[in-house]
């Protein structure tokens, strides 16, 4: 007989195979190629350069505020000085008021502008919040790849403000 005519007897329900090969992938073959994927990102990934963004050096800065915005706070509710420690050669500012700490990466480049003297005393790198709910002052500058954010806090209002900035 010919292929025609066999297969017009056979139901449509029942399946025609018609190569006589493997086909697919067998799950061993799935777990060797993933295995050697994993490795490679596992070897290459860290070379990756981890670099800050625009978005991530937004962050820093939203976060440095927040900070000196809870310390502002706490000197209100507390009726007492609280002062916020700011290190520029260790990248780090201190909360005064809690173990917060904000620490901003090598390749963010970190500058304060701080006062002198703060209430009759030296200052000492600090940016101190009175009861009044005023402060002594301060900047701070975070600079990567042309931009700038600085977070200032208002010596007469003690208020934090976050202003981005173009640097040429």
């Amino acid at each position: 007989m010919d292929r025609k005519a066999e297969r017009e007897r056979r139901p449509i329900s029942s399946p025609v195979r018609t190569d006589t090969g493997e086909a697919g992938f067998t799950l061993l073959e799935m777990v060797c190629v993933l295995a050697i994927v994993a490795m490679l990102a596992a070897v290459l990934l860290p070379r990756f350069p981890s670099e800050t963004s625009r978005p991530r050096l937004e962050a820093y800065a939203i976060e440095v505020a927040a900070l000196l915005k809870a310390d502002r706070n706490a000197a209100l509710s507390h009726y007492g000085a609280v002062s916020a420690v700011v290190d520029a050669q260790a990248r780090i500012v201190r909360s005064g008021s809690s173990p917060w700490v904000v620490r901003v990466p090598q390749d963010v480049v970190f500058d304060a502008l701080l006062p002198q003297r703060c209430n009759g005393r030296p200052a000492l790198s600090t940016i101190s919040f009175f009861a009044s709910g005023m402060s002594c002052g301060g900047t701070i500058r975070l600079t990567r790849l042309g931009n700038a954010i600085e977070v200032r806090v208002n010596w007469l209002t003690g208020g934090v403000e976050i202003v981005a900035q173009q640097v040429l």
